[in-house]
């Protein structure tokens, strides 16, 4: 899909459906096949030895490589512009193959304090056991990060928008910092997807996805995929293949069809999740409303230089706190109360039910996240049926309305 012969380069949304799906088809078919064999035959010891080694193109075994798994790593890699990209069983064996397979005993690592929750125990709690040394900064604190990147770090780990805070991290300014001091740039991109942002652009060495979220769209197939360079990418397959948190096919089959109409899902969650943002700003019950569309967002100027689209996950706060949390959620008619992010189904709830199950009130607190914050991702239904559900929710809660 990027052959540089090429005059015009396809758009992201013809890249969505075709990317990666233009190979080999068994006996013609026009969608890639589910290929479910363990293992791939050869004639001669001879040809077999040759794909063993990597000088011709094929397969040997399904924990190492799968047609179809093939297939769902080369849509991500073309719609991030990487060199190469490798999946993995979820976006949380994305990430940890990542930083083991990058930091060793010793090395040290800088990101920001509200990243998603198994990215953070990470951080906190595993790492640490390894001699690896982790300096979390305030995540729009730049300042802080970029001299706490001077003394030295091995890895530059980011999130933006993060998750469930929609804070927006400066991607280029904190990569030229980085640069300059050897650190790799690795940002996970889940939230924003490659239709809305491209951290490859903006200077990050590696790109993450938990392809379980907005990739996949469906909530039936969970996934992950690191993107980048070749020599970076391949030592982190090198890990995931020894280690074994491979991607398995009937998931990449899902995670390719849901791929397919990414760039018209993001395309109505973006318009959806800024009139909402909107109403729920102006409501007396609602005390904040994090989204970075919205001017009031204390990153807007950055969102809109480095992202095209706004995304379809914002948080807000209810007057009333956590009480009023568990009144109103349960009054939603059309949001699913359940931990996941990025379907065609609005879903809702609360960090220490979602984000941040695995971390205790006082790790959410030291991250800055409220206990009192609700997690809104943006279906494609109806944006007028999504408001009108908001508003009776919202207005059938008990007591008189603030102001």
């Amino acid at each position: 899909m990027n052959d540089p012969t090429q005059k015009h380069k396809a758009g992201l949304g013809t890249r969505s459906v075709w990317a990666g799906e233009q190979g080999e088809r068994w006996a013609g078919a026009t969608q890639v096949p589910v290929a479910l064999s363990v293992s791939y035959g050869y004639e001669t010891v001879e040809e077999w030895l040759e794909v063993a080694l990597g000088r011709r193109p094929g397969h040997i075994y399904g924990r190492n490589t799968n047609p179809t798994v093939a297939a769902f790593e080369d849509k991500v890699r073309d719609l991030e512009g990487a060199e190469a990209a490798t999946s993995f069983s979820s976006g949380m064996a994305a990430i940890s193959n990542t930083l083991f397979t990058l930091l060793s005993p010793g090395d040290r690592v800088v990101s920001i304090k509200d990243t998603y929750g198994g990215t953070n125990k990470l951080f906190i709690e595993f790492l640490p056991r390894f001699q690896i040394q982790v300096t979390l900064c305030d995540t729009t604190d730049h300042e802080a990060l970029e001299a706490e990147i001077a003394k030295g770090c091995k890895v530059l780990y980011l999130e933006t928008p993060t998750n469930p805070t929609i804070r927006i991290v400066n991607i280029a300014r904190l990569a030229r910092a980085s640069r300059s001091h050897g650190a790799v740039i690795v940002v996970d991109n889940t939230l924003a997807t490659p239709i809305n942002q491209r951290p490859l652009e903006q200077g990050a060495d590696l790109v993450i996805h938990s392809a379980t979220k907005f990739l996949g769209g469906h909530a039936d197939a969970l996934g992950g995929v690191v993107c980048g360079p070749r020599d970076l990418v391949s030592r982190i397959y090198h890990f995931r293949e020894i280690n074994g948190a491979c991607l398995e096919p009937m998931s990449a089959y899902l995670l390719l069809r849901g791929m397919k109409t990414l760039h018209l899902r993001i395309r109505q969650q973006n318009e959806n999740a800024l009139q909402i943002a909107r109403f729920l700003e102006s409501h007396p019950r609602v005390a904040k409303v994090f989204y970075p569309g919205l001017p009031s967002h204390e990153n807007h100027a950055i969102a809109r230089r480095q992202m095209s689209g706004f995304g379809g996950v914002l948080s807000f706060a209810l007057v009333g706190g956590l009480e009023t949390v568990k009144t109103f959620l349960p009054r939603l008619r059309y949001a699913h109360l359940a931990a996941n992010l990025g379907a065609v189904e609005t879903v809702a709830g609360p960090p220490a039910t979602t984000s941040h199950v695995e971390s205790t009130a006082e790790e959410r607190a030291a991250s800055g996240i409220p206990e009192a914050l609700i997690r809104y991702s943006v279906g494609i239904e109806d944006a007028a049926d999504l408001i009108a559900d908001l508003r009776q929710a919202l207005d059938g809660l008990s007591g008189p309305a603030p102001g």
